[in-house]
């Protein structure tokens, strides 16, 4: 119930601050869970993806609880609108963030995951790929959903954030090395070529700097 409440009160105040363009929600998997994959630019990238993808199976995001618990308000929204998964930075390659993700997507739940690990150094632009969400969901045996995100690495009042969905990447017998190379090719034909229009950009500091 919590989580159905923000987004009843988050969808509309993203409606108003931000223009969506969206296409690909055909592409979606429907039933089942998935792996979902994105770019990553700023802090818009997690609320996207939680206006965008269905509420059900509820999307879980990897987030280092030690950060979260900085941003009161930020921890309180990842908690009650996405769930998360967390992951200890310091750890990387601890056993227990791979039983977590293990569990979440037995029990039916999504996880996403930006497999750039940190943020793109500008728009249309990706950083290597890490190959953890693949290894995620072949062995859930679950397809990997890209989506694709342009606009959000600088935000300012009512900008238009385009978003592509592409068709899921089959995972059952496949090679994570394979896997991974097949996502960042897919994510880099979808990525919309990006230039940025003229105009007034009404408080773009204070929104690209929001959390």
């Amino acid at each position: 119930m919590p989580y159905r409440l923000v987004r009843l009160l988050a969808i509309p105040l993203l409606r108003l601050c931000f223009r969506f363009d969206v296409h690909g929600r055909a592409n979606i998997p429907r039933p089942g869970n998935y792996v979902v994959i994105a770019n990553h630019l700023n802090w818009l990238d997690e609320f996207a993806l939680l206006y965008l993808m269905p509420i059900e199976p509820r999307l879980h995001f990897l987030a280092d609880p030690t950060v979260l618990v900085t941003r009161k308000f930020q921890w309180w929204l990842v908690r009650t609108t996405g769930g998360y998964v967390p992951v200890v930075r310091e750890r990387h390659g601890d056993r227990t963030l791979f039983r977590h993700v293990d569990r979440c997507l037995e029990a039916g739940g999504s996880v996403a995951i930006f497999p750039e690990a940190n943020y793109g150094p500008q728009e249309g632009e990706l950083l290597p790929f890490h190959k953890g969400f693949a290894h995620f969901a072949i062995k859930a045996g679950v397809p990997v959903v890209p989506v694709a995100l342009s606009g959000t690495k600088d935000l300012w009042l009512r900008k238009r954030i385009k978003v592509v969905i592409g068709e899921a990447l089959p995972a059952a017998g496949q090679d994570p090395a394979e896997l991974t190379e097949q996502a960042f090719e897919r994510m880099t034909a979808l990525m919309p070529v990006y230039s940025e229009p003229p105009g007034r950009k009404l408080l773009r500091n204070q929104l690209t700097h929001l959390f």
